[in-house]
């Protein structure tokens, strides 16, 4: 992440900063320069004044702004922060606890300081904000203990809070806040400054708003502040107006217990206080409210109302003063975008720097009498401004429309249900969706059910299940937390979603509170994340900027030249100043940032017509560089649906009647099984007469009730729908569902079927019931005794959750009255939860077999629930159901390859593209598929690790890394390389150390990310080519812990559970049928990985395309300021129309089909470079401005030796273009702009050849054609309108050869020459690299003995070398 250099030093986030007090803002952040206001992005850096009908809040998932530690004097309150320091790496912040974060900031916080001497005078509302002077004072004394610099002191010696470090965690994004206010003095000077210098100064002020901050701005106190100033770690300036209002409520109707305990140390929260005054601004949508006793601002999203303690609270509406507080805090339920007037855009886009140098040219050349070309360049500037309105209107009216949603809504308010606008709903109010298609807000499921299609927001097609929430639940429902957990999520209806479908409990609509409201929504949250993202840090768009100030410094130097000069000619100073002056806008091309994006436009147009979606077009030219590709397995690499292999289930050992062991697998079921078996047979219980391994009918029969009842599936439509997994189950067995409701499974909406108040019956089909007899009396020896029809209730669910890696339900049996419970999970997991007399002691070897083959294993298990009555159910605890459970047997499903993954695969391995596989399932079965599809060598070595002492949570934990294919075969805890004590490894077949890979559970993640050094963690992330059992937070922190050491990173996956990956990596890229998901910046709808390659290569082809024309804009510059400099050497210039042909004619046409040249099929082993001050550029670049530069002055030169030659006449007050050196160099450089396109355009291996590109080849042929004509045979009405001189015919056919003896050896020293140049330079940089290197080990001896095989010397990382961390960590490593 990147930092400001001095802002973020300090150990702990609440001592952070400490510049002196009262000083200005620029006096305590970074020398960085602050980045300008962009003009494209309207929204971004507004500064309105916020009202509560068109701002909102923040999704709550962001962590409340960290406080600064305070010690209390009497007890009576104790201040801490609550976060950790900014500059600690993301995986750090798990590591410390609250009371160690709170022991940190105290150690840092009580540090003793000057205080300030700034007057503030603006205490009027001190009697207001706090209840007693007692109370003031106490908070003011426990501020004493701030670092200084986060306080001002007023004339009675009090202090207050003057900066605030605010920290929007969701957002990544660390702000500083400040309050200030306007000095008079200052501001008065500002004016008459800006009068003074024509408005430059108030430009200045614009683009560096430090500047002007510095300037006009005094520090005063956050809650005196008039305006405030938030600064980001990215150095983004954004100056807002605080909204200041009466309010009639109380601190807890604005800030939840929840959130001030990551404040405070312990309560009083004191939310009884009464707040007269309310201070609130949005910053990015965020709404911010001041806490006038902690002295800061805090986040509105988090709030929770502390009534909500039963679901039967829920139920009570909301009267309407409760609302109207509400409505002022929270503001509407409206995603609304503000969208600034056209004059405004208008103002902001003129106003940019480009525009603005535009304006400044175009000036320049109307002054020196370039009319014709200064209107020309007008129009064409004041279209580009036209176009990027609309476009920036058409983009802000589609986020608007994709954002705002608005609709009728039926609430209880004030005892009474009345019809409301979506807009009026706020946190609280219970609203009836039974006739709702999509959710408004965020909510909680009160009474029914539903089922939601949450693909807008995770990319998962899926359907998911929604039950009302608990009191358990509610009592724990945190919404200051980042995410929701499984557990609580189930009951939550995020906004923008779709209800697939409704029911109510016995005649009863279904409801939902709403929870959060606008952008404090999971929805305001994407919507923020898209209108503010991450600032990019490309190489290239930073190198690309130093060029041109590089250009800029020659335009300087060409500057000075020229003036000399022209003061030794005698020209006048005004004509001097402007020929001058005309250098600049010639070396630094007004177009040169506008072609850059020009190959990203046609490569976003490719990859739509492949069905690959962008909604970040900076990620297109990234995807070209990306060396790690991380793949998630299912639905990624394998296909979506699993098929059943088979099942095995638990058997009586023959030999050993008290062990049990793993029957015969079985293909498909038995046609007939006691269902009734497992609720009348004891647990366990099985013939012991049998000598052969045999399923019991016990055990086969647990098996099929867990098939049929452990799952969530649901109906939609007459459709089962669910997890793919359940789906497959639930089909093997062939059974019924039916839902309370009368909807079958098989027979669509059955009338008259009557379930009770069971939600989810399962039954045989009605032609197998014979299969399944059930007597009456189930004691009863009669045959004849009548059947009860098979019917299995599911009572209760305990959905699946990551963390635990299992589900479970309870199961009722028709006309029985006891209630089993069904277990299926991970098999590492169930072996915890199940008694260890069920469990076969051939478990390992069994689950080792499958696992290592490729297949998916679940495990399942059973017990029965004694003396739980119906009404008690619902107050179970997860934990006292799955548990002393009877193990059943496994689960074998089978996870087919997507037909093109392996092909994939390889074709990345080819290109030298890094494979990681990153995956939920079982480590083994990660390594089959892994070998399978290609991702590793078959002959490779795996190690896998395994926890010798301690566990993941374990600081001092210890880890060793097993092999799973030679026995007893151990790499080195510290250096992850192969035991050199272990003699045999040297006689493996697999024996080199690039042939063996790490597989990583996420037990060993998660310790090496907490408690692992930094150089083990750097070489499992060399190594690591499978993480296995990863969580959805583990694998973007594994993203981002990839980044940290040098990787440009991909990821691809299904976009459920990897939406936080696919927006940490660099290019993320969703498998999802929808058009475009705002999961990730990529989106595709052909659902294998082969869209991975073409977005590579679509990615190199553009950053080719973009260097091709960056090098070609600013050869052109540079080969018009050699022809102007050789110009101006007797006072003469290119001509007015000569000018326009060059930028209109040649260059316009040439820059836009440069860049439509198609990406090659294939993708090569190395890429492209991202540097524009690479090796490679520099050497083309210089090498060609060498050729062309050369070719003029001798063209200048041989013009000068001919016998027809005529010197000019020099004409002070003349324009002295109509001149024989004119003519020669306006036709040679007018064939060098054309041809040097030519040379520039890249073609094999990252674009297609040259000539398929049909419109530039054709633009080429014509322009050359033409130029030919002109130089050959040219029409009086051209040589008069460019102002050329007649020359003989043998000379201009003499110029024709020069311009082709110019393009072949610009070419030839393109493709050949300077290829050798850079191998060379290559070479003796790489020999140097190698000279230090021995050094560095120790001379040759013991690089050689290196190389044979002794151990390789640890060696810490330097981080001071250019090359990439992981190329250091692989050399020290010996790959």
């Amino acid at each position: 992440m990147s930092q400001s250099s001095s802002t973020w030093t300090r150990a702990a986030y609440g001592a952070s900063s400490t510049p002196m007090a009262g000083s200005a803002l620029t006096s305590t952040t970074s020398n960085t320069s602050s980045s300008r206001r962009d003009s494209a992005a309207p929204l971004i850096h507004a500064q309105p004044v916020p009202s509560p009908s068109n701002s909102t809040s923040r999704h709550p998932s962001a962590s409340s702004s960290t406080s600064t530690a305070r010690t209390a004097q009497n007890a009576h309150t104790q201040l801490v922060g609550s976060s950790s320091n900014s500059t600690t790496p993301r995986r750090r912040r798990r590591r410390s606890s609250l009371s160690q974060r709170h022991d940190l900031d105290m150690t840092l916080g009580n540090g003793s300081s000057d205080e300030d001497d700034d007057d503030d005078d603006d205490d009027d509302d001190d009697d207001d904000e706090f209840s007693s002077d007692d109370d003031m004072a106490q908070l003011l004394d426990d501020d004493r203990h701030l670092p200084s610099s986060h306080l001002l002191v007023d004339v009675n010696g009090d202090a207050y809070r003057w900066q605030q470090d605010l920290l929007l965690e969701e957002e990544d994004v660390q702000v500083v806040v400040r309050g200030f206010r306007y000095h008079s003095w200052r501001v008065i000077a500002y004016r008459l400054a800006c009068v003074l210098t024509f408005g430059v100064v108030w430009l200045i002020g614009r683009w560096m708003p430090t500047w002007w901050i510095a300037w006009v701005g005094e520090p005063v106190p956050l809650k005196d502040a008039r305006w405030l100033v938030f600064k980001n770690q990215y150095q983004q300036i954004d100056i807002l107006r605080p909204l200041r209002e009466f309010y009639g409520g109380t601190l807890g109707s604005v800030f939840s217990a929840q959130q001030l305990k990551r404040e405070m140390a312990q309560p009083p929260y004191r939310l009884d206080e009464p707040l007269t005054h309310l201070m609130m601004v949005d910053y990015r949508y965020v709404r911010l409210a001041y806490h006038p006793l902690l002295d800061r601002f805090l986040m509105t999203g988090f709030w929770k109302d502390e009534q909500w303690t039963t679901a039967k609270q829920l139920k009570q509406g909301l009267p309407t003063d409760k609302y109207l507080q509400r409505l002022a805090v929270f503001g509407p339920n409206l995603i609304h975008i503000h969208e600034k007037p056209t004059l405004k855009l208008l103002t902001d886009e003129v106003l940019n720097p480009f525009y603005v140098f535009q304006i400044g040219s175009i000036i320049l050349w109307s002054l020196d009498d370039y009319y014709y070309y200064a209107f020309c360049i007008f129009l064409i500037s004041a279209f580009s401004i036209t176009q990027t309105l609309l476009e920036t209107k058409q983009t802000l009216k589609r986020m608007q429309d994709m954002a705002r949603f608005e609709c009728a809504v039926r609430v209880f308010r004030n005892g009474a249900w009345r019809m409301i606008s979506s807009v009026d709903v706020v946190p609280g109010d219970l609203m009836d969706i039974t006739d709702l298609t999509i959710v408004p807000c965020d909510a909680m499921l009160v009474s029914g059910d539903c089922i939601l299609n949450e693909s807008m927001l995770t990319g998962e097609s899926v359907p998911v299940a929604k039950v009302p929430i608990t009191d358990i639940v509610l009592r724990k429902l945190n919404l200051a937390n980042p995410t929701l957990p499984a557990e609580q999520s189930k009951h939550f209806l995020f906004n923008g979603t779709k209800i697939v479908r409704v029911r109510g409990d016995n005649n009863i609509s279904a409801t939902a509170v709403a929870v959060r409201t606008g952008f404090n929504t999971a929805k305001g949250s994407l919507v923020r994340s898209m209108l503010f993202p991450k600032p990019n840090n490309f190489k290239f768009y930073r190198d690309s900027f130093r060029f041109i100030g590089v250009l800029s410094i020659i335009a300087i130097f060409g500057f000075m030249v020229s003036s000399i000069n022209f003061i030794r000619l005698g020209i006048d100073s005004t004509t001097m100043i402007l020929r001058a002056l005309d250098l600049i806008t010639i070396v630094v091309p007004p177009a040169l940032p506008a072609t850059m994006s020009i190959g990203t436009s046609f490569a976003i147009h490719r990859l739509k017509r492949m069905g690959i979606f962008c909604i970040s077009p900076p990620r297109v030219n990234i995807g070209g560089k990306v060396d790690c590709m991380c793949f998630d397995k299912t639905g990624t690499l394998t296909e979506d649906g699993l098929d059943i292999h088979g099942i095995q289930t638990v058997a009586v050992d023959g030999n050993d009647a008290t062990s049990r062991v793993f029957s015969p697998e079985m293909s498909e079921l038995p046609a007939h099984i006691d269902v009734a078996q497992p609720s009348t047979a004891p647990s366990g219980a099985s013939s012991s007469s049998n000598t052969s391994i045999m399923p019991t009918t016990t055990t086969l029969s647990s098996m099929l009730r867990a098939m049929t009842t452990c799952h969530s599936l649901k109906i939609v439509h007459g459709q089962l729908m669910g997890d793919p997994l359940d789906l497959k189950m639930f089909e093997f067995t062939g059974w019924e569902l039916e839902e309370s409701g009368t909807v079958s499974s098989s027979h669509g909406v059955r009338k008259g079927a009557k379930v009770g108040i069971m939600p989810t019956v399962v039954r045989p089909p009605g032609g197998r019931q014979d299969n399944y007899p059930l007597p009456m009396d189930a004691n009863s020896n009669n045959n004849d005794a009548p059947t009860t029809p098979i019917e299995f209730g599911i009572i209760h669910t305990f959905e699946f959750v990551s963390a635990l890696r299992r589900m479970s339900v309870i199961v009722r049996q028709l006309a029985s009255s006891s209630m089993d419970v069904y277990v299926k999970g991970a098999p590492e997991v169930m072996m915890e939860i199940c008694r260890p007399d069920s469990i076969p002691k051939d478990y390992q070897e069994q689950l080792y077999w499958y696992t290592h083959r490729g297949y998916r294993v679940i495990a399942c298990a059973w017990r029965q629930l004694d003396g739980i009555k119906w009404h008690k159910l619902h107050k179970l605890k997860r934990h006292e159901v799955e548990c002393q459970l009877t193990f059943i047997g496994f689960i074998i499903f089978e996870n087919k390859l997507k037909p093109r993954s392996e092909a994939a695969l390889t074709t990345l391995r080819n290109a030298q593209i890094r494979q990681i596989m990153c995956t939920g399932d079982n480590v083994l079965t990660a390594i089959s598929v892994s070998r399978e599809c290609g991702l590793i060598e078959q002959q490779a070595e795996i190690y896998v690790p395994k926890f010798i002492r301690g566990a993941s949570t374990e600081p001092d934990s210890e880890l060793a890394w097993e092999s799973v294919i030679t026995e007893g075969q151990l790499l080195d805890a510290t250096t992850l390389l192969p035991s050199r004590s272990h003699e045999r490894y040297f006689e493996h077949p697999f024996g080199a150390h690039s042939q063996y890979y790490v597989a990583v559970t996420g037990e060993a993640f998660r310790w090496m990310i907490d408690h692992g050094s930094a150089d083990l963690m750097g070489r499992m992330l060399i190594k690591g080519a499978i993480y296995a059992r990863m969580s959805p937070d583990e694998k973007q922190e594994l993203v981002m812990a990839l980044q940290e050491i040098g990787y440009c990173v991909g990821f691809c996956g299904d976009g459920a559970n990897d939406c936080g990956a696919l927006k940490a990596g660099d290019i993320g890229i969703s498998l999802s049928e929808a058009e475009a998901s705002v999961a990730a910046p990529f989106t595709s709808n052909t659902m294998d990985i082969e869209c991975v390659i073409d977005v590579i290569k679509q990615g190199r082809a553009a950053l080719v395309t973009s260097f091709s024309c960056f090098k070609y804009m600013a050869l052109y510059s540079l080969i018009q300021f050699t022809s102007v400099t050789l110009l101006y050497a007797f006072g003469s210039n290119l001509g007015d129309f000569q000018f326009l042909y060059i930028d209109l004619f040649l260059i316009l046409p040439i820059a836009v089909y440069m860049g439509y040249t198609d990406a090659w099929p294939h993708l090569y082993y190395q890429q492209p470079t991202a540097s524009l001050v690479s090796k490679k550029v520099l050497i083309s670049l210089f090498g060609n401005i060498i050729i062309n530069s050369g070719f003029q002055f001798l063209a200048y030169w041989l013009t000068h030796q001919q016998s027809w030659y005529e010197p000019p006449e020099f004409d002070p007050d003349g324009e002295n273009i109509a001149c024989f050196e004119n003519t020669v160099l306006f036709l040679v450089s007018s064939f060098q702009y054309i041809l040097v396109a030519v040379v520039f355009s890249v073609g094999p291996p990252y674009r297609q050849p040259l000539w398929t590109n049909g419109r530039f080849m054709i633009t080429v042929l014509v322009l050359c054609t033409f130029t030919t004509w002109t130089v050959l045979w040219p029409s009086a009405f051209f040589m008069d309108l460019l102002e050329l001189k007649p020359l003989p015919f043998s000379f201009r056919a003499f110029l024709v050869f020069l311009a082709l003896a110019n393009f072949a050896l610009c070419l030839f020293g393109e493709k050949i020459v300077f290829g050798y140049v850079l191998s060379a330079t290559d070479a003796l940089m790489e020999r140097h690299r190698r000279w230090q290197a021995r050094r560095r080990h120790g001379g040759k001896a013991n690089a050689s003995n290196a190389r044979r095989g002794s151990t390789v010397e640890y060696h810490p990382i330097d981080t001071s070398r250019r090359q990439k961390l992981y190329e250091q960590i692989a050399d020290q490593m010996g790959l």
